[in-house]
């Protein structure tokens, strides 16, 4: 019986055979993406909001915005999470793994930079 060793988002079995844990993969990555897309959010959106609201409504949004975003993230995760052990380090799955990176990523980084421009568009 083969033990697993685990290196970060890389197995490695007692028999030598690496892959990369697409589980692991895919919740480092959402982690990440959540933390940028709330950056964003903070620093470029709330910014914008500030431009035609005085009072603490960007803030409030703020927050629905990012619990808004939460859900979307836990689909993705759920999806590579619920992996079994064979198909985690299946390498198979690199395309639908980086697909649906891609898919996230473009969610997290584009999202705040419409909702800036849509302020900007509203207050300006």
């Amino acid at each position: 019986m083969d033990k697993a060793v685990d290196k970060g988002d890389v197995v490695e079995e007692n028999d030598g055979h690496r892959g990369r844990d697409w589980r692991r993969s895919m919740s480092d990555n959402v982690a990440l993406a959540l933390l940028v897309y709330t950056a964003l959010q903070i620093f470029v959106t709330v910014h914008a909001m500030r431009q035609g609201m005085n009072s603490i409504a960007p803030y409030v949004l703020l927050v629905l915005l990012v619990a808004g975003i939460i859900p979307f993230c836990r689909k993705y995760e759920h999806r590579w999470t619920a992996l079994t052990d064979e198909q985690a380090v299946d390498p198979a799955l690199a395309g639908a793994f980086r697909r649906d990176q891609i898919a996230l990523w473009l969610l997290a980084i584009s999202t705040p930079l419409l909702l800036t421009g849509f302020f900007m568009l509203i207050f300006a």
